[in-house]
């Protein structure tokens, strides 16, 4: 049993590793991967690669061929059982013969969901839950976009051993090196907008786009935090619109001001507090967003527990007394009181580190 429960994990795993072939080119659908499984060998296998192109199980099915009769096949979330941009995957599923299909993880989407009760329908054996944990993180913000309405955060930060962000100038500081940065990238090429606040803007004016590795299917949307949402109209970020949207989200803001901001094409998010600003970028389709810093949207966002995610990427060098630390604007907490975080993944980057965590509830 254990032996049997072992396959399932490993050829899941598999699985989770496919489905990662869709990064940045399937929202806003999820990221799906699929392993045809005979005698403990893959005998096809498939993942989503690009929103409105084929699903993952209809391209191991189609790897698979005859070979899939009497088969079992390993899927990363639900099979969709509803017409959309292709055929229900469960149709080609049943008709393919195959006898066993394991799932990770239940499809929330009302509209796709329901598969597994048709493949049982149809006398196909299902298992639910196998590898959950790794294929429900591969998707967290399409998951959870189905219980709220904020997007899903996912707070990025280059630190020092020492947890700066910026050396003693504050000012741009270069941490990470290459490998870091070209991972950077890639992270902003998975989610739906790349958010700064507006001091980064004014010290480093940046482009917040995907400049290294393959270019998302759609450019994320690039999002200002400010009080007052005073971008400057001569800023990279105003004057870049053709690389994607920009958006200001304010406190407050002046009409007239925001007025010149529209005219250049700039949208203006206004709301009273961090979760009413979250709520209205979500309701503008934004379901995942990367924020990139600085310490002040970072201690703001971490304060209001609307942090998903915190990665650290770290870098192998100290800057010292008088360096900005990420978490010098964080109201301190005695230890008892602080919360905990727990590790979900490490990944080595050259000679930095980058680790991803996960709030501890509880």
């Amino acid at each position: 049993m254990n032996a049997a429960r072992d396959a399932d994990e490993r050829w899941m795993a598999r699985a989770v590793e496919l489905a990662r072939g869709g990064w940045g080119q399937v929202a806003p659908n999820p990221l799906v991967g699929a392993v045809v499984v005979r005698e403990d060998r893959a005998v096809g296998e498939g993942f989503h690669a690009r929103y409105g192109e084929a699903h993952a199980e209809v391209g191991a099915l189609q790897a698979a061929g005859s070979r899939a009769r009497g088969a079992t096949l390993y899927v990363t979330l639900e099979p969709c059982a509803h017409f959309g941009k292709t055929p229900p995957c469960v149709d080609a599923i049943v008709a393919s013969g195959v006898s066993r299909v394991v799932v990770a993880v239940r499809d929330p989407n009302p509209q796709a969901a329901g598969g597994i009760e048709r493949l049982q329908a149809a006398g196909v054996t299902v298992d639910v839950g196998v590898g959950a944990e790794a294929a429900a993180e591969l998707n967290a913000a399409f998951l959870a976009g189905f219980a709220r309405t904020r997007p899903w955060v996912t707070l990025k930060m280059a630190v020092t051993l020492d947890g700066a962000i910026a050396d003693g100038t504050h000012t741009t500081s270069r941490v990470t090196g290459p490998a870091a940065r070209r991972y950077a990238h890639q992270l902003r090429a998975g989610h739906d907008a790349v958010a700064v606040g507006m001091a980064t803007v004014r010290i480093d004016d940046p482009q917040l786009t995907v400049r290294e590795g393959p270019a998302p299917r759609v450019p994320p949307t690039r999002v200002i935090f400010s009080r007052n949402g005073r971008l400057s109209l001569a800023s990279t970020l105003a004057n870049s619109l053709r690389q994607g949207p920009v958006v200001v989200t304010a406190y407050e803001v002046d009409p007239g001001y925001e007025h010149l901001l529209r005219q250049a094409g700039v949208e203006v998010v206004v709301g009273g507090d961090l979760p009413e600003v979250l709520d209205a970028l979500g309701a503008r389709g934004i379901r995942s967003m990367l924020v990139e810093g600085g310490a002040d949207l970072a201690a703001a966002l971490l304060e209001a527990r609307l942090v998903d995610r915190l990665v650290l990427v770290q870098a192998p060098v100290v800057f010292g007394q008088g360096a900005l630390g990420a978490f010098s604007h964080v109201v301190a907490r005695r230890a008892e009181d602080a919360p905990r975080w727990r590790v979900v993944s490490r990944e080595v980057l050259g000679d930095d580190i980058a680790t991803t965590y996960a709030v501890q509830e509880g």
